[in-house]
């Protein structure tokens, strides 16, 4: 059988994916989370964003959510109340972006740069830290996190389309074979599905004879 995922460590990690039935992140032509967000999910969004986390996070994705933040605060967009407090609530957030390619400082508040490999610097942060560490979208991250055994916890939303011609950023390619034990689920706006599991990574199907 294959061993649980993390290694043991005073910081917790969680994986954090939103997602189509068919595996993707996001879908050419679509609006943001699919168009389908809701009062229930935007609120739970502002809430988690509340909590002792530090979210980890990629070049890409920083400079995605630091835009979209900027133009909440700014009012400059299309965003509802809702929407712009999910992300302007992520300005007061501790962030760790792993890049060799952006430069400090950072502009998006409490952003911290690190250039050094992003699998040893997170193995070192919950070896030491005591909040819990959370991924924001970054997919290759994700997915080295995961590979390397530091995972705690694989959290997803389940958002209830198929862009089976317009998926773009398929989540799962390059993953390991993980099974999962699920510990919470719940659904938003009778539409969207939380699901959390504890990831094992596996060297093949459970009961094969997988080391």
């Amino acid at each position: 059988m294959g061993e649980p995922s993390a290694e043991t460590s005073s910081a917790e990690l969680m994986v954090d994916l939103i997602i189509s039935l068919d595996g993707y992140a996001s879908a050419e032509g679509w609006p943001g989370w699919w168009g389908l967000e809701g009062p229930e999910y935007l609120a739970w969004l502002e809430e988690e964003g509340k909590k002792n986390y530090t979210f980890l996070l990629g070049a890409n994705t920083y400079r995605v959510m630091s835009s979209m933040s900027a133009e909440a605060s700014a009012d400059r967009s299309g965003f509802s109340m809702d929407e712009g407090a999910a992300l302007t609530g992520l300005d007061a957030v501790p962030k760790v972006v792993f890049s060799s390619t952006l430069q400090a400082p950072l502009t998006w508040p409490n952003s911290e740069l690190v250039t050094r490999d992003a699998v040893e610097a997170v193995r070192e942060m919950k070896r030491t830290g005591t909040s819990t560490l959370s991924t924001l979208g970054s997919l290759s991250l994700c997915r080295s996190l995961l590979t390397a055994g530091l995972v705690d916890r694989f959290r997803l939303v389940v958002f209830p389309v198929i862009t089976g011609r317009t998926g773009r950023e398929r989540i799962y390619d390059g993953y390991p074979d993980v099974s999962l034990e699920m510990v919470n689920s719940r659904t938003f706006d009778g539409r969207l599905q939380l699901l959390e599991y504890v990831p094992t990574v596996i060297d093949g199907p459970p009961g094969g004879g997988q080391k």
